[in-house]
């Protein structure tokens, strides 16, 4: 899964929790299934960058991430 490739700096284990809750939210919602597509990179930048932000609901965080993406 990209996103915990990128999640190398110091997170709580709620936050990455979070992060990848919204990341699979953002995947389910852009009908993305294979998680080695390169998109998914993508995808999982834009999470953190929202993550980044202060948002606490993963599904918040995900609807978000794809709106910056554009697709949607």
């Amino acid at each position: 899964m990209p996103i915990n490739r990128l999640l190398k700096d110091k997170r709580t284990p709620e936050e990455i929790e979070l992060l990848n809750n919204a990341f699979n939210h953002a995947l389910s919602l852009l009908g993305v299934v294979d998680r080695n597509d390169p998109f998914c990179d993508m995808v999982a930048r834009k999470v953190i960058e929202v993550g980044a932000t202060g948002i606490s609901e993963p599904r918040e965080i995900a609807k978000m991430a794809v709106a910056r993406i554009g697709l949607r």
